[in-house]
């Protein structure tokens, strides 16, 4: 890859305990118009508490307290229904939106600024010990319901769309749809906040509808020509409906395609 992945930044010298907890409160309140207040966060978001009981964890686990790790991170799972291994590498500014049914596996990394919403499933697809999760660059997005699979690379403000099934590495400012997830090149067109943060999940691109939109233009095209050629009435015309879903008027996703 032209443009590949550079996780380095994963890796940068770490702040204390407090200031990386401080941190992950501070972030709630800029992705989450929800939050309210430090006491409603801190007593009320599951995604923090997991995260708080994770950074305790991980420490624990560091320091080869590998049992201690483990039953820390079961209560937590218990009480957040978020589960995440006290292995897990874990960037600062880390935030799960709504925290139900997360789970992040032993091996896998995750930088700075990564955001995910529930349901979403960073896991292994082998029993062979060693690197077997994916990492996450910086910056990245993951959608409701998305699975990334395997030891792959997530690059730099990536965004997955919800429900996806990632099994292969997806390089920097890329949209990926579907199962499996296709990459769209979205980096001039997709608007990003200041701190490179897209959450506009309702502007994902489908390939698949672009595909079928395109082939319905060729065989409207083709039927012309083949009209012309028999010397019959050109059919109806029917460029200005939807090409993907059966609605008459046009439809914002047909302007966007075209």
């Amino acid at each position: 890859m032209s443009d590949t992945l550079t996780m380095t930044s994963l890796t940068p010298a770490s702040p204390g305990l407090w200031s990386t907890l401080r941190e992950d409160l501070t972030c709630v309140f800029e992705r989450d118009p929800a939050a309210r207040s430090t006491l409603e966060v801190l007593t009320t978001y599951p995604g923090v508490h997991a995260l708080l009981a994770h950074r305790l964890a991980n420490r624990l686990w560091r320091a080869d307290w590998r049992y201690a790790a483990r039953i820390l991170a079961f209560l937590s799972r218990t009480l957040s229904n978020v589960d995440i291994h006290p292995g897990a590498t874990i960037g600062r500014r880390f935030f799960i939106d709504h925290g139900a049914c997360v789970v992040i596996g032993e091996t896998a990394e995750i930088g700075d600024d990564v955001t995910l919403y529930h349901g979403v499933t960073l896991g292994g697809t082998s029993w062979n010990k060693g690197k077997r999760h994916p990492t996450l660059a910086n910056g990245v997005v993951v959608g409701a319901g998305a699975k990334i699979l395997g030891p792959i690379s997530i690059g730099e403000r990536v965004r997955v769309g919800a429900n996806s099934v990632v099994v292969k590495d997806v390089p920097a400012d890329r949209t990926v749809v579907g199962i499996p997830g296709r990459i769209v090149d979205t980096r001039l067109t997709m608007p990003r906040s200041g701190k490179g943060i897209s959450l506009d999940h309702n502007l994902l691109p489908d390939p698949v509808a672009r595909s079928i939109a395109c082939l319905i233009e060729r065989i409207e095209t083709m039927e012309k020509e083949l009209a012309t050629l028999r010397n019959e009435p050109p059919p109806p015309d029917h460029s200005g409906e939807c090409r993907t879903c059966s609605a008459g008027d046009l439809c914002c996703e047909h302007e966007a395609m075209h």
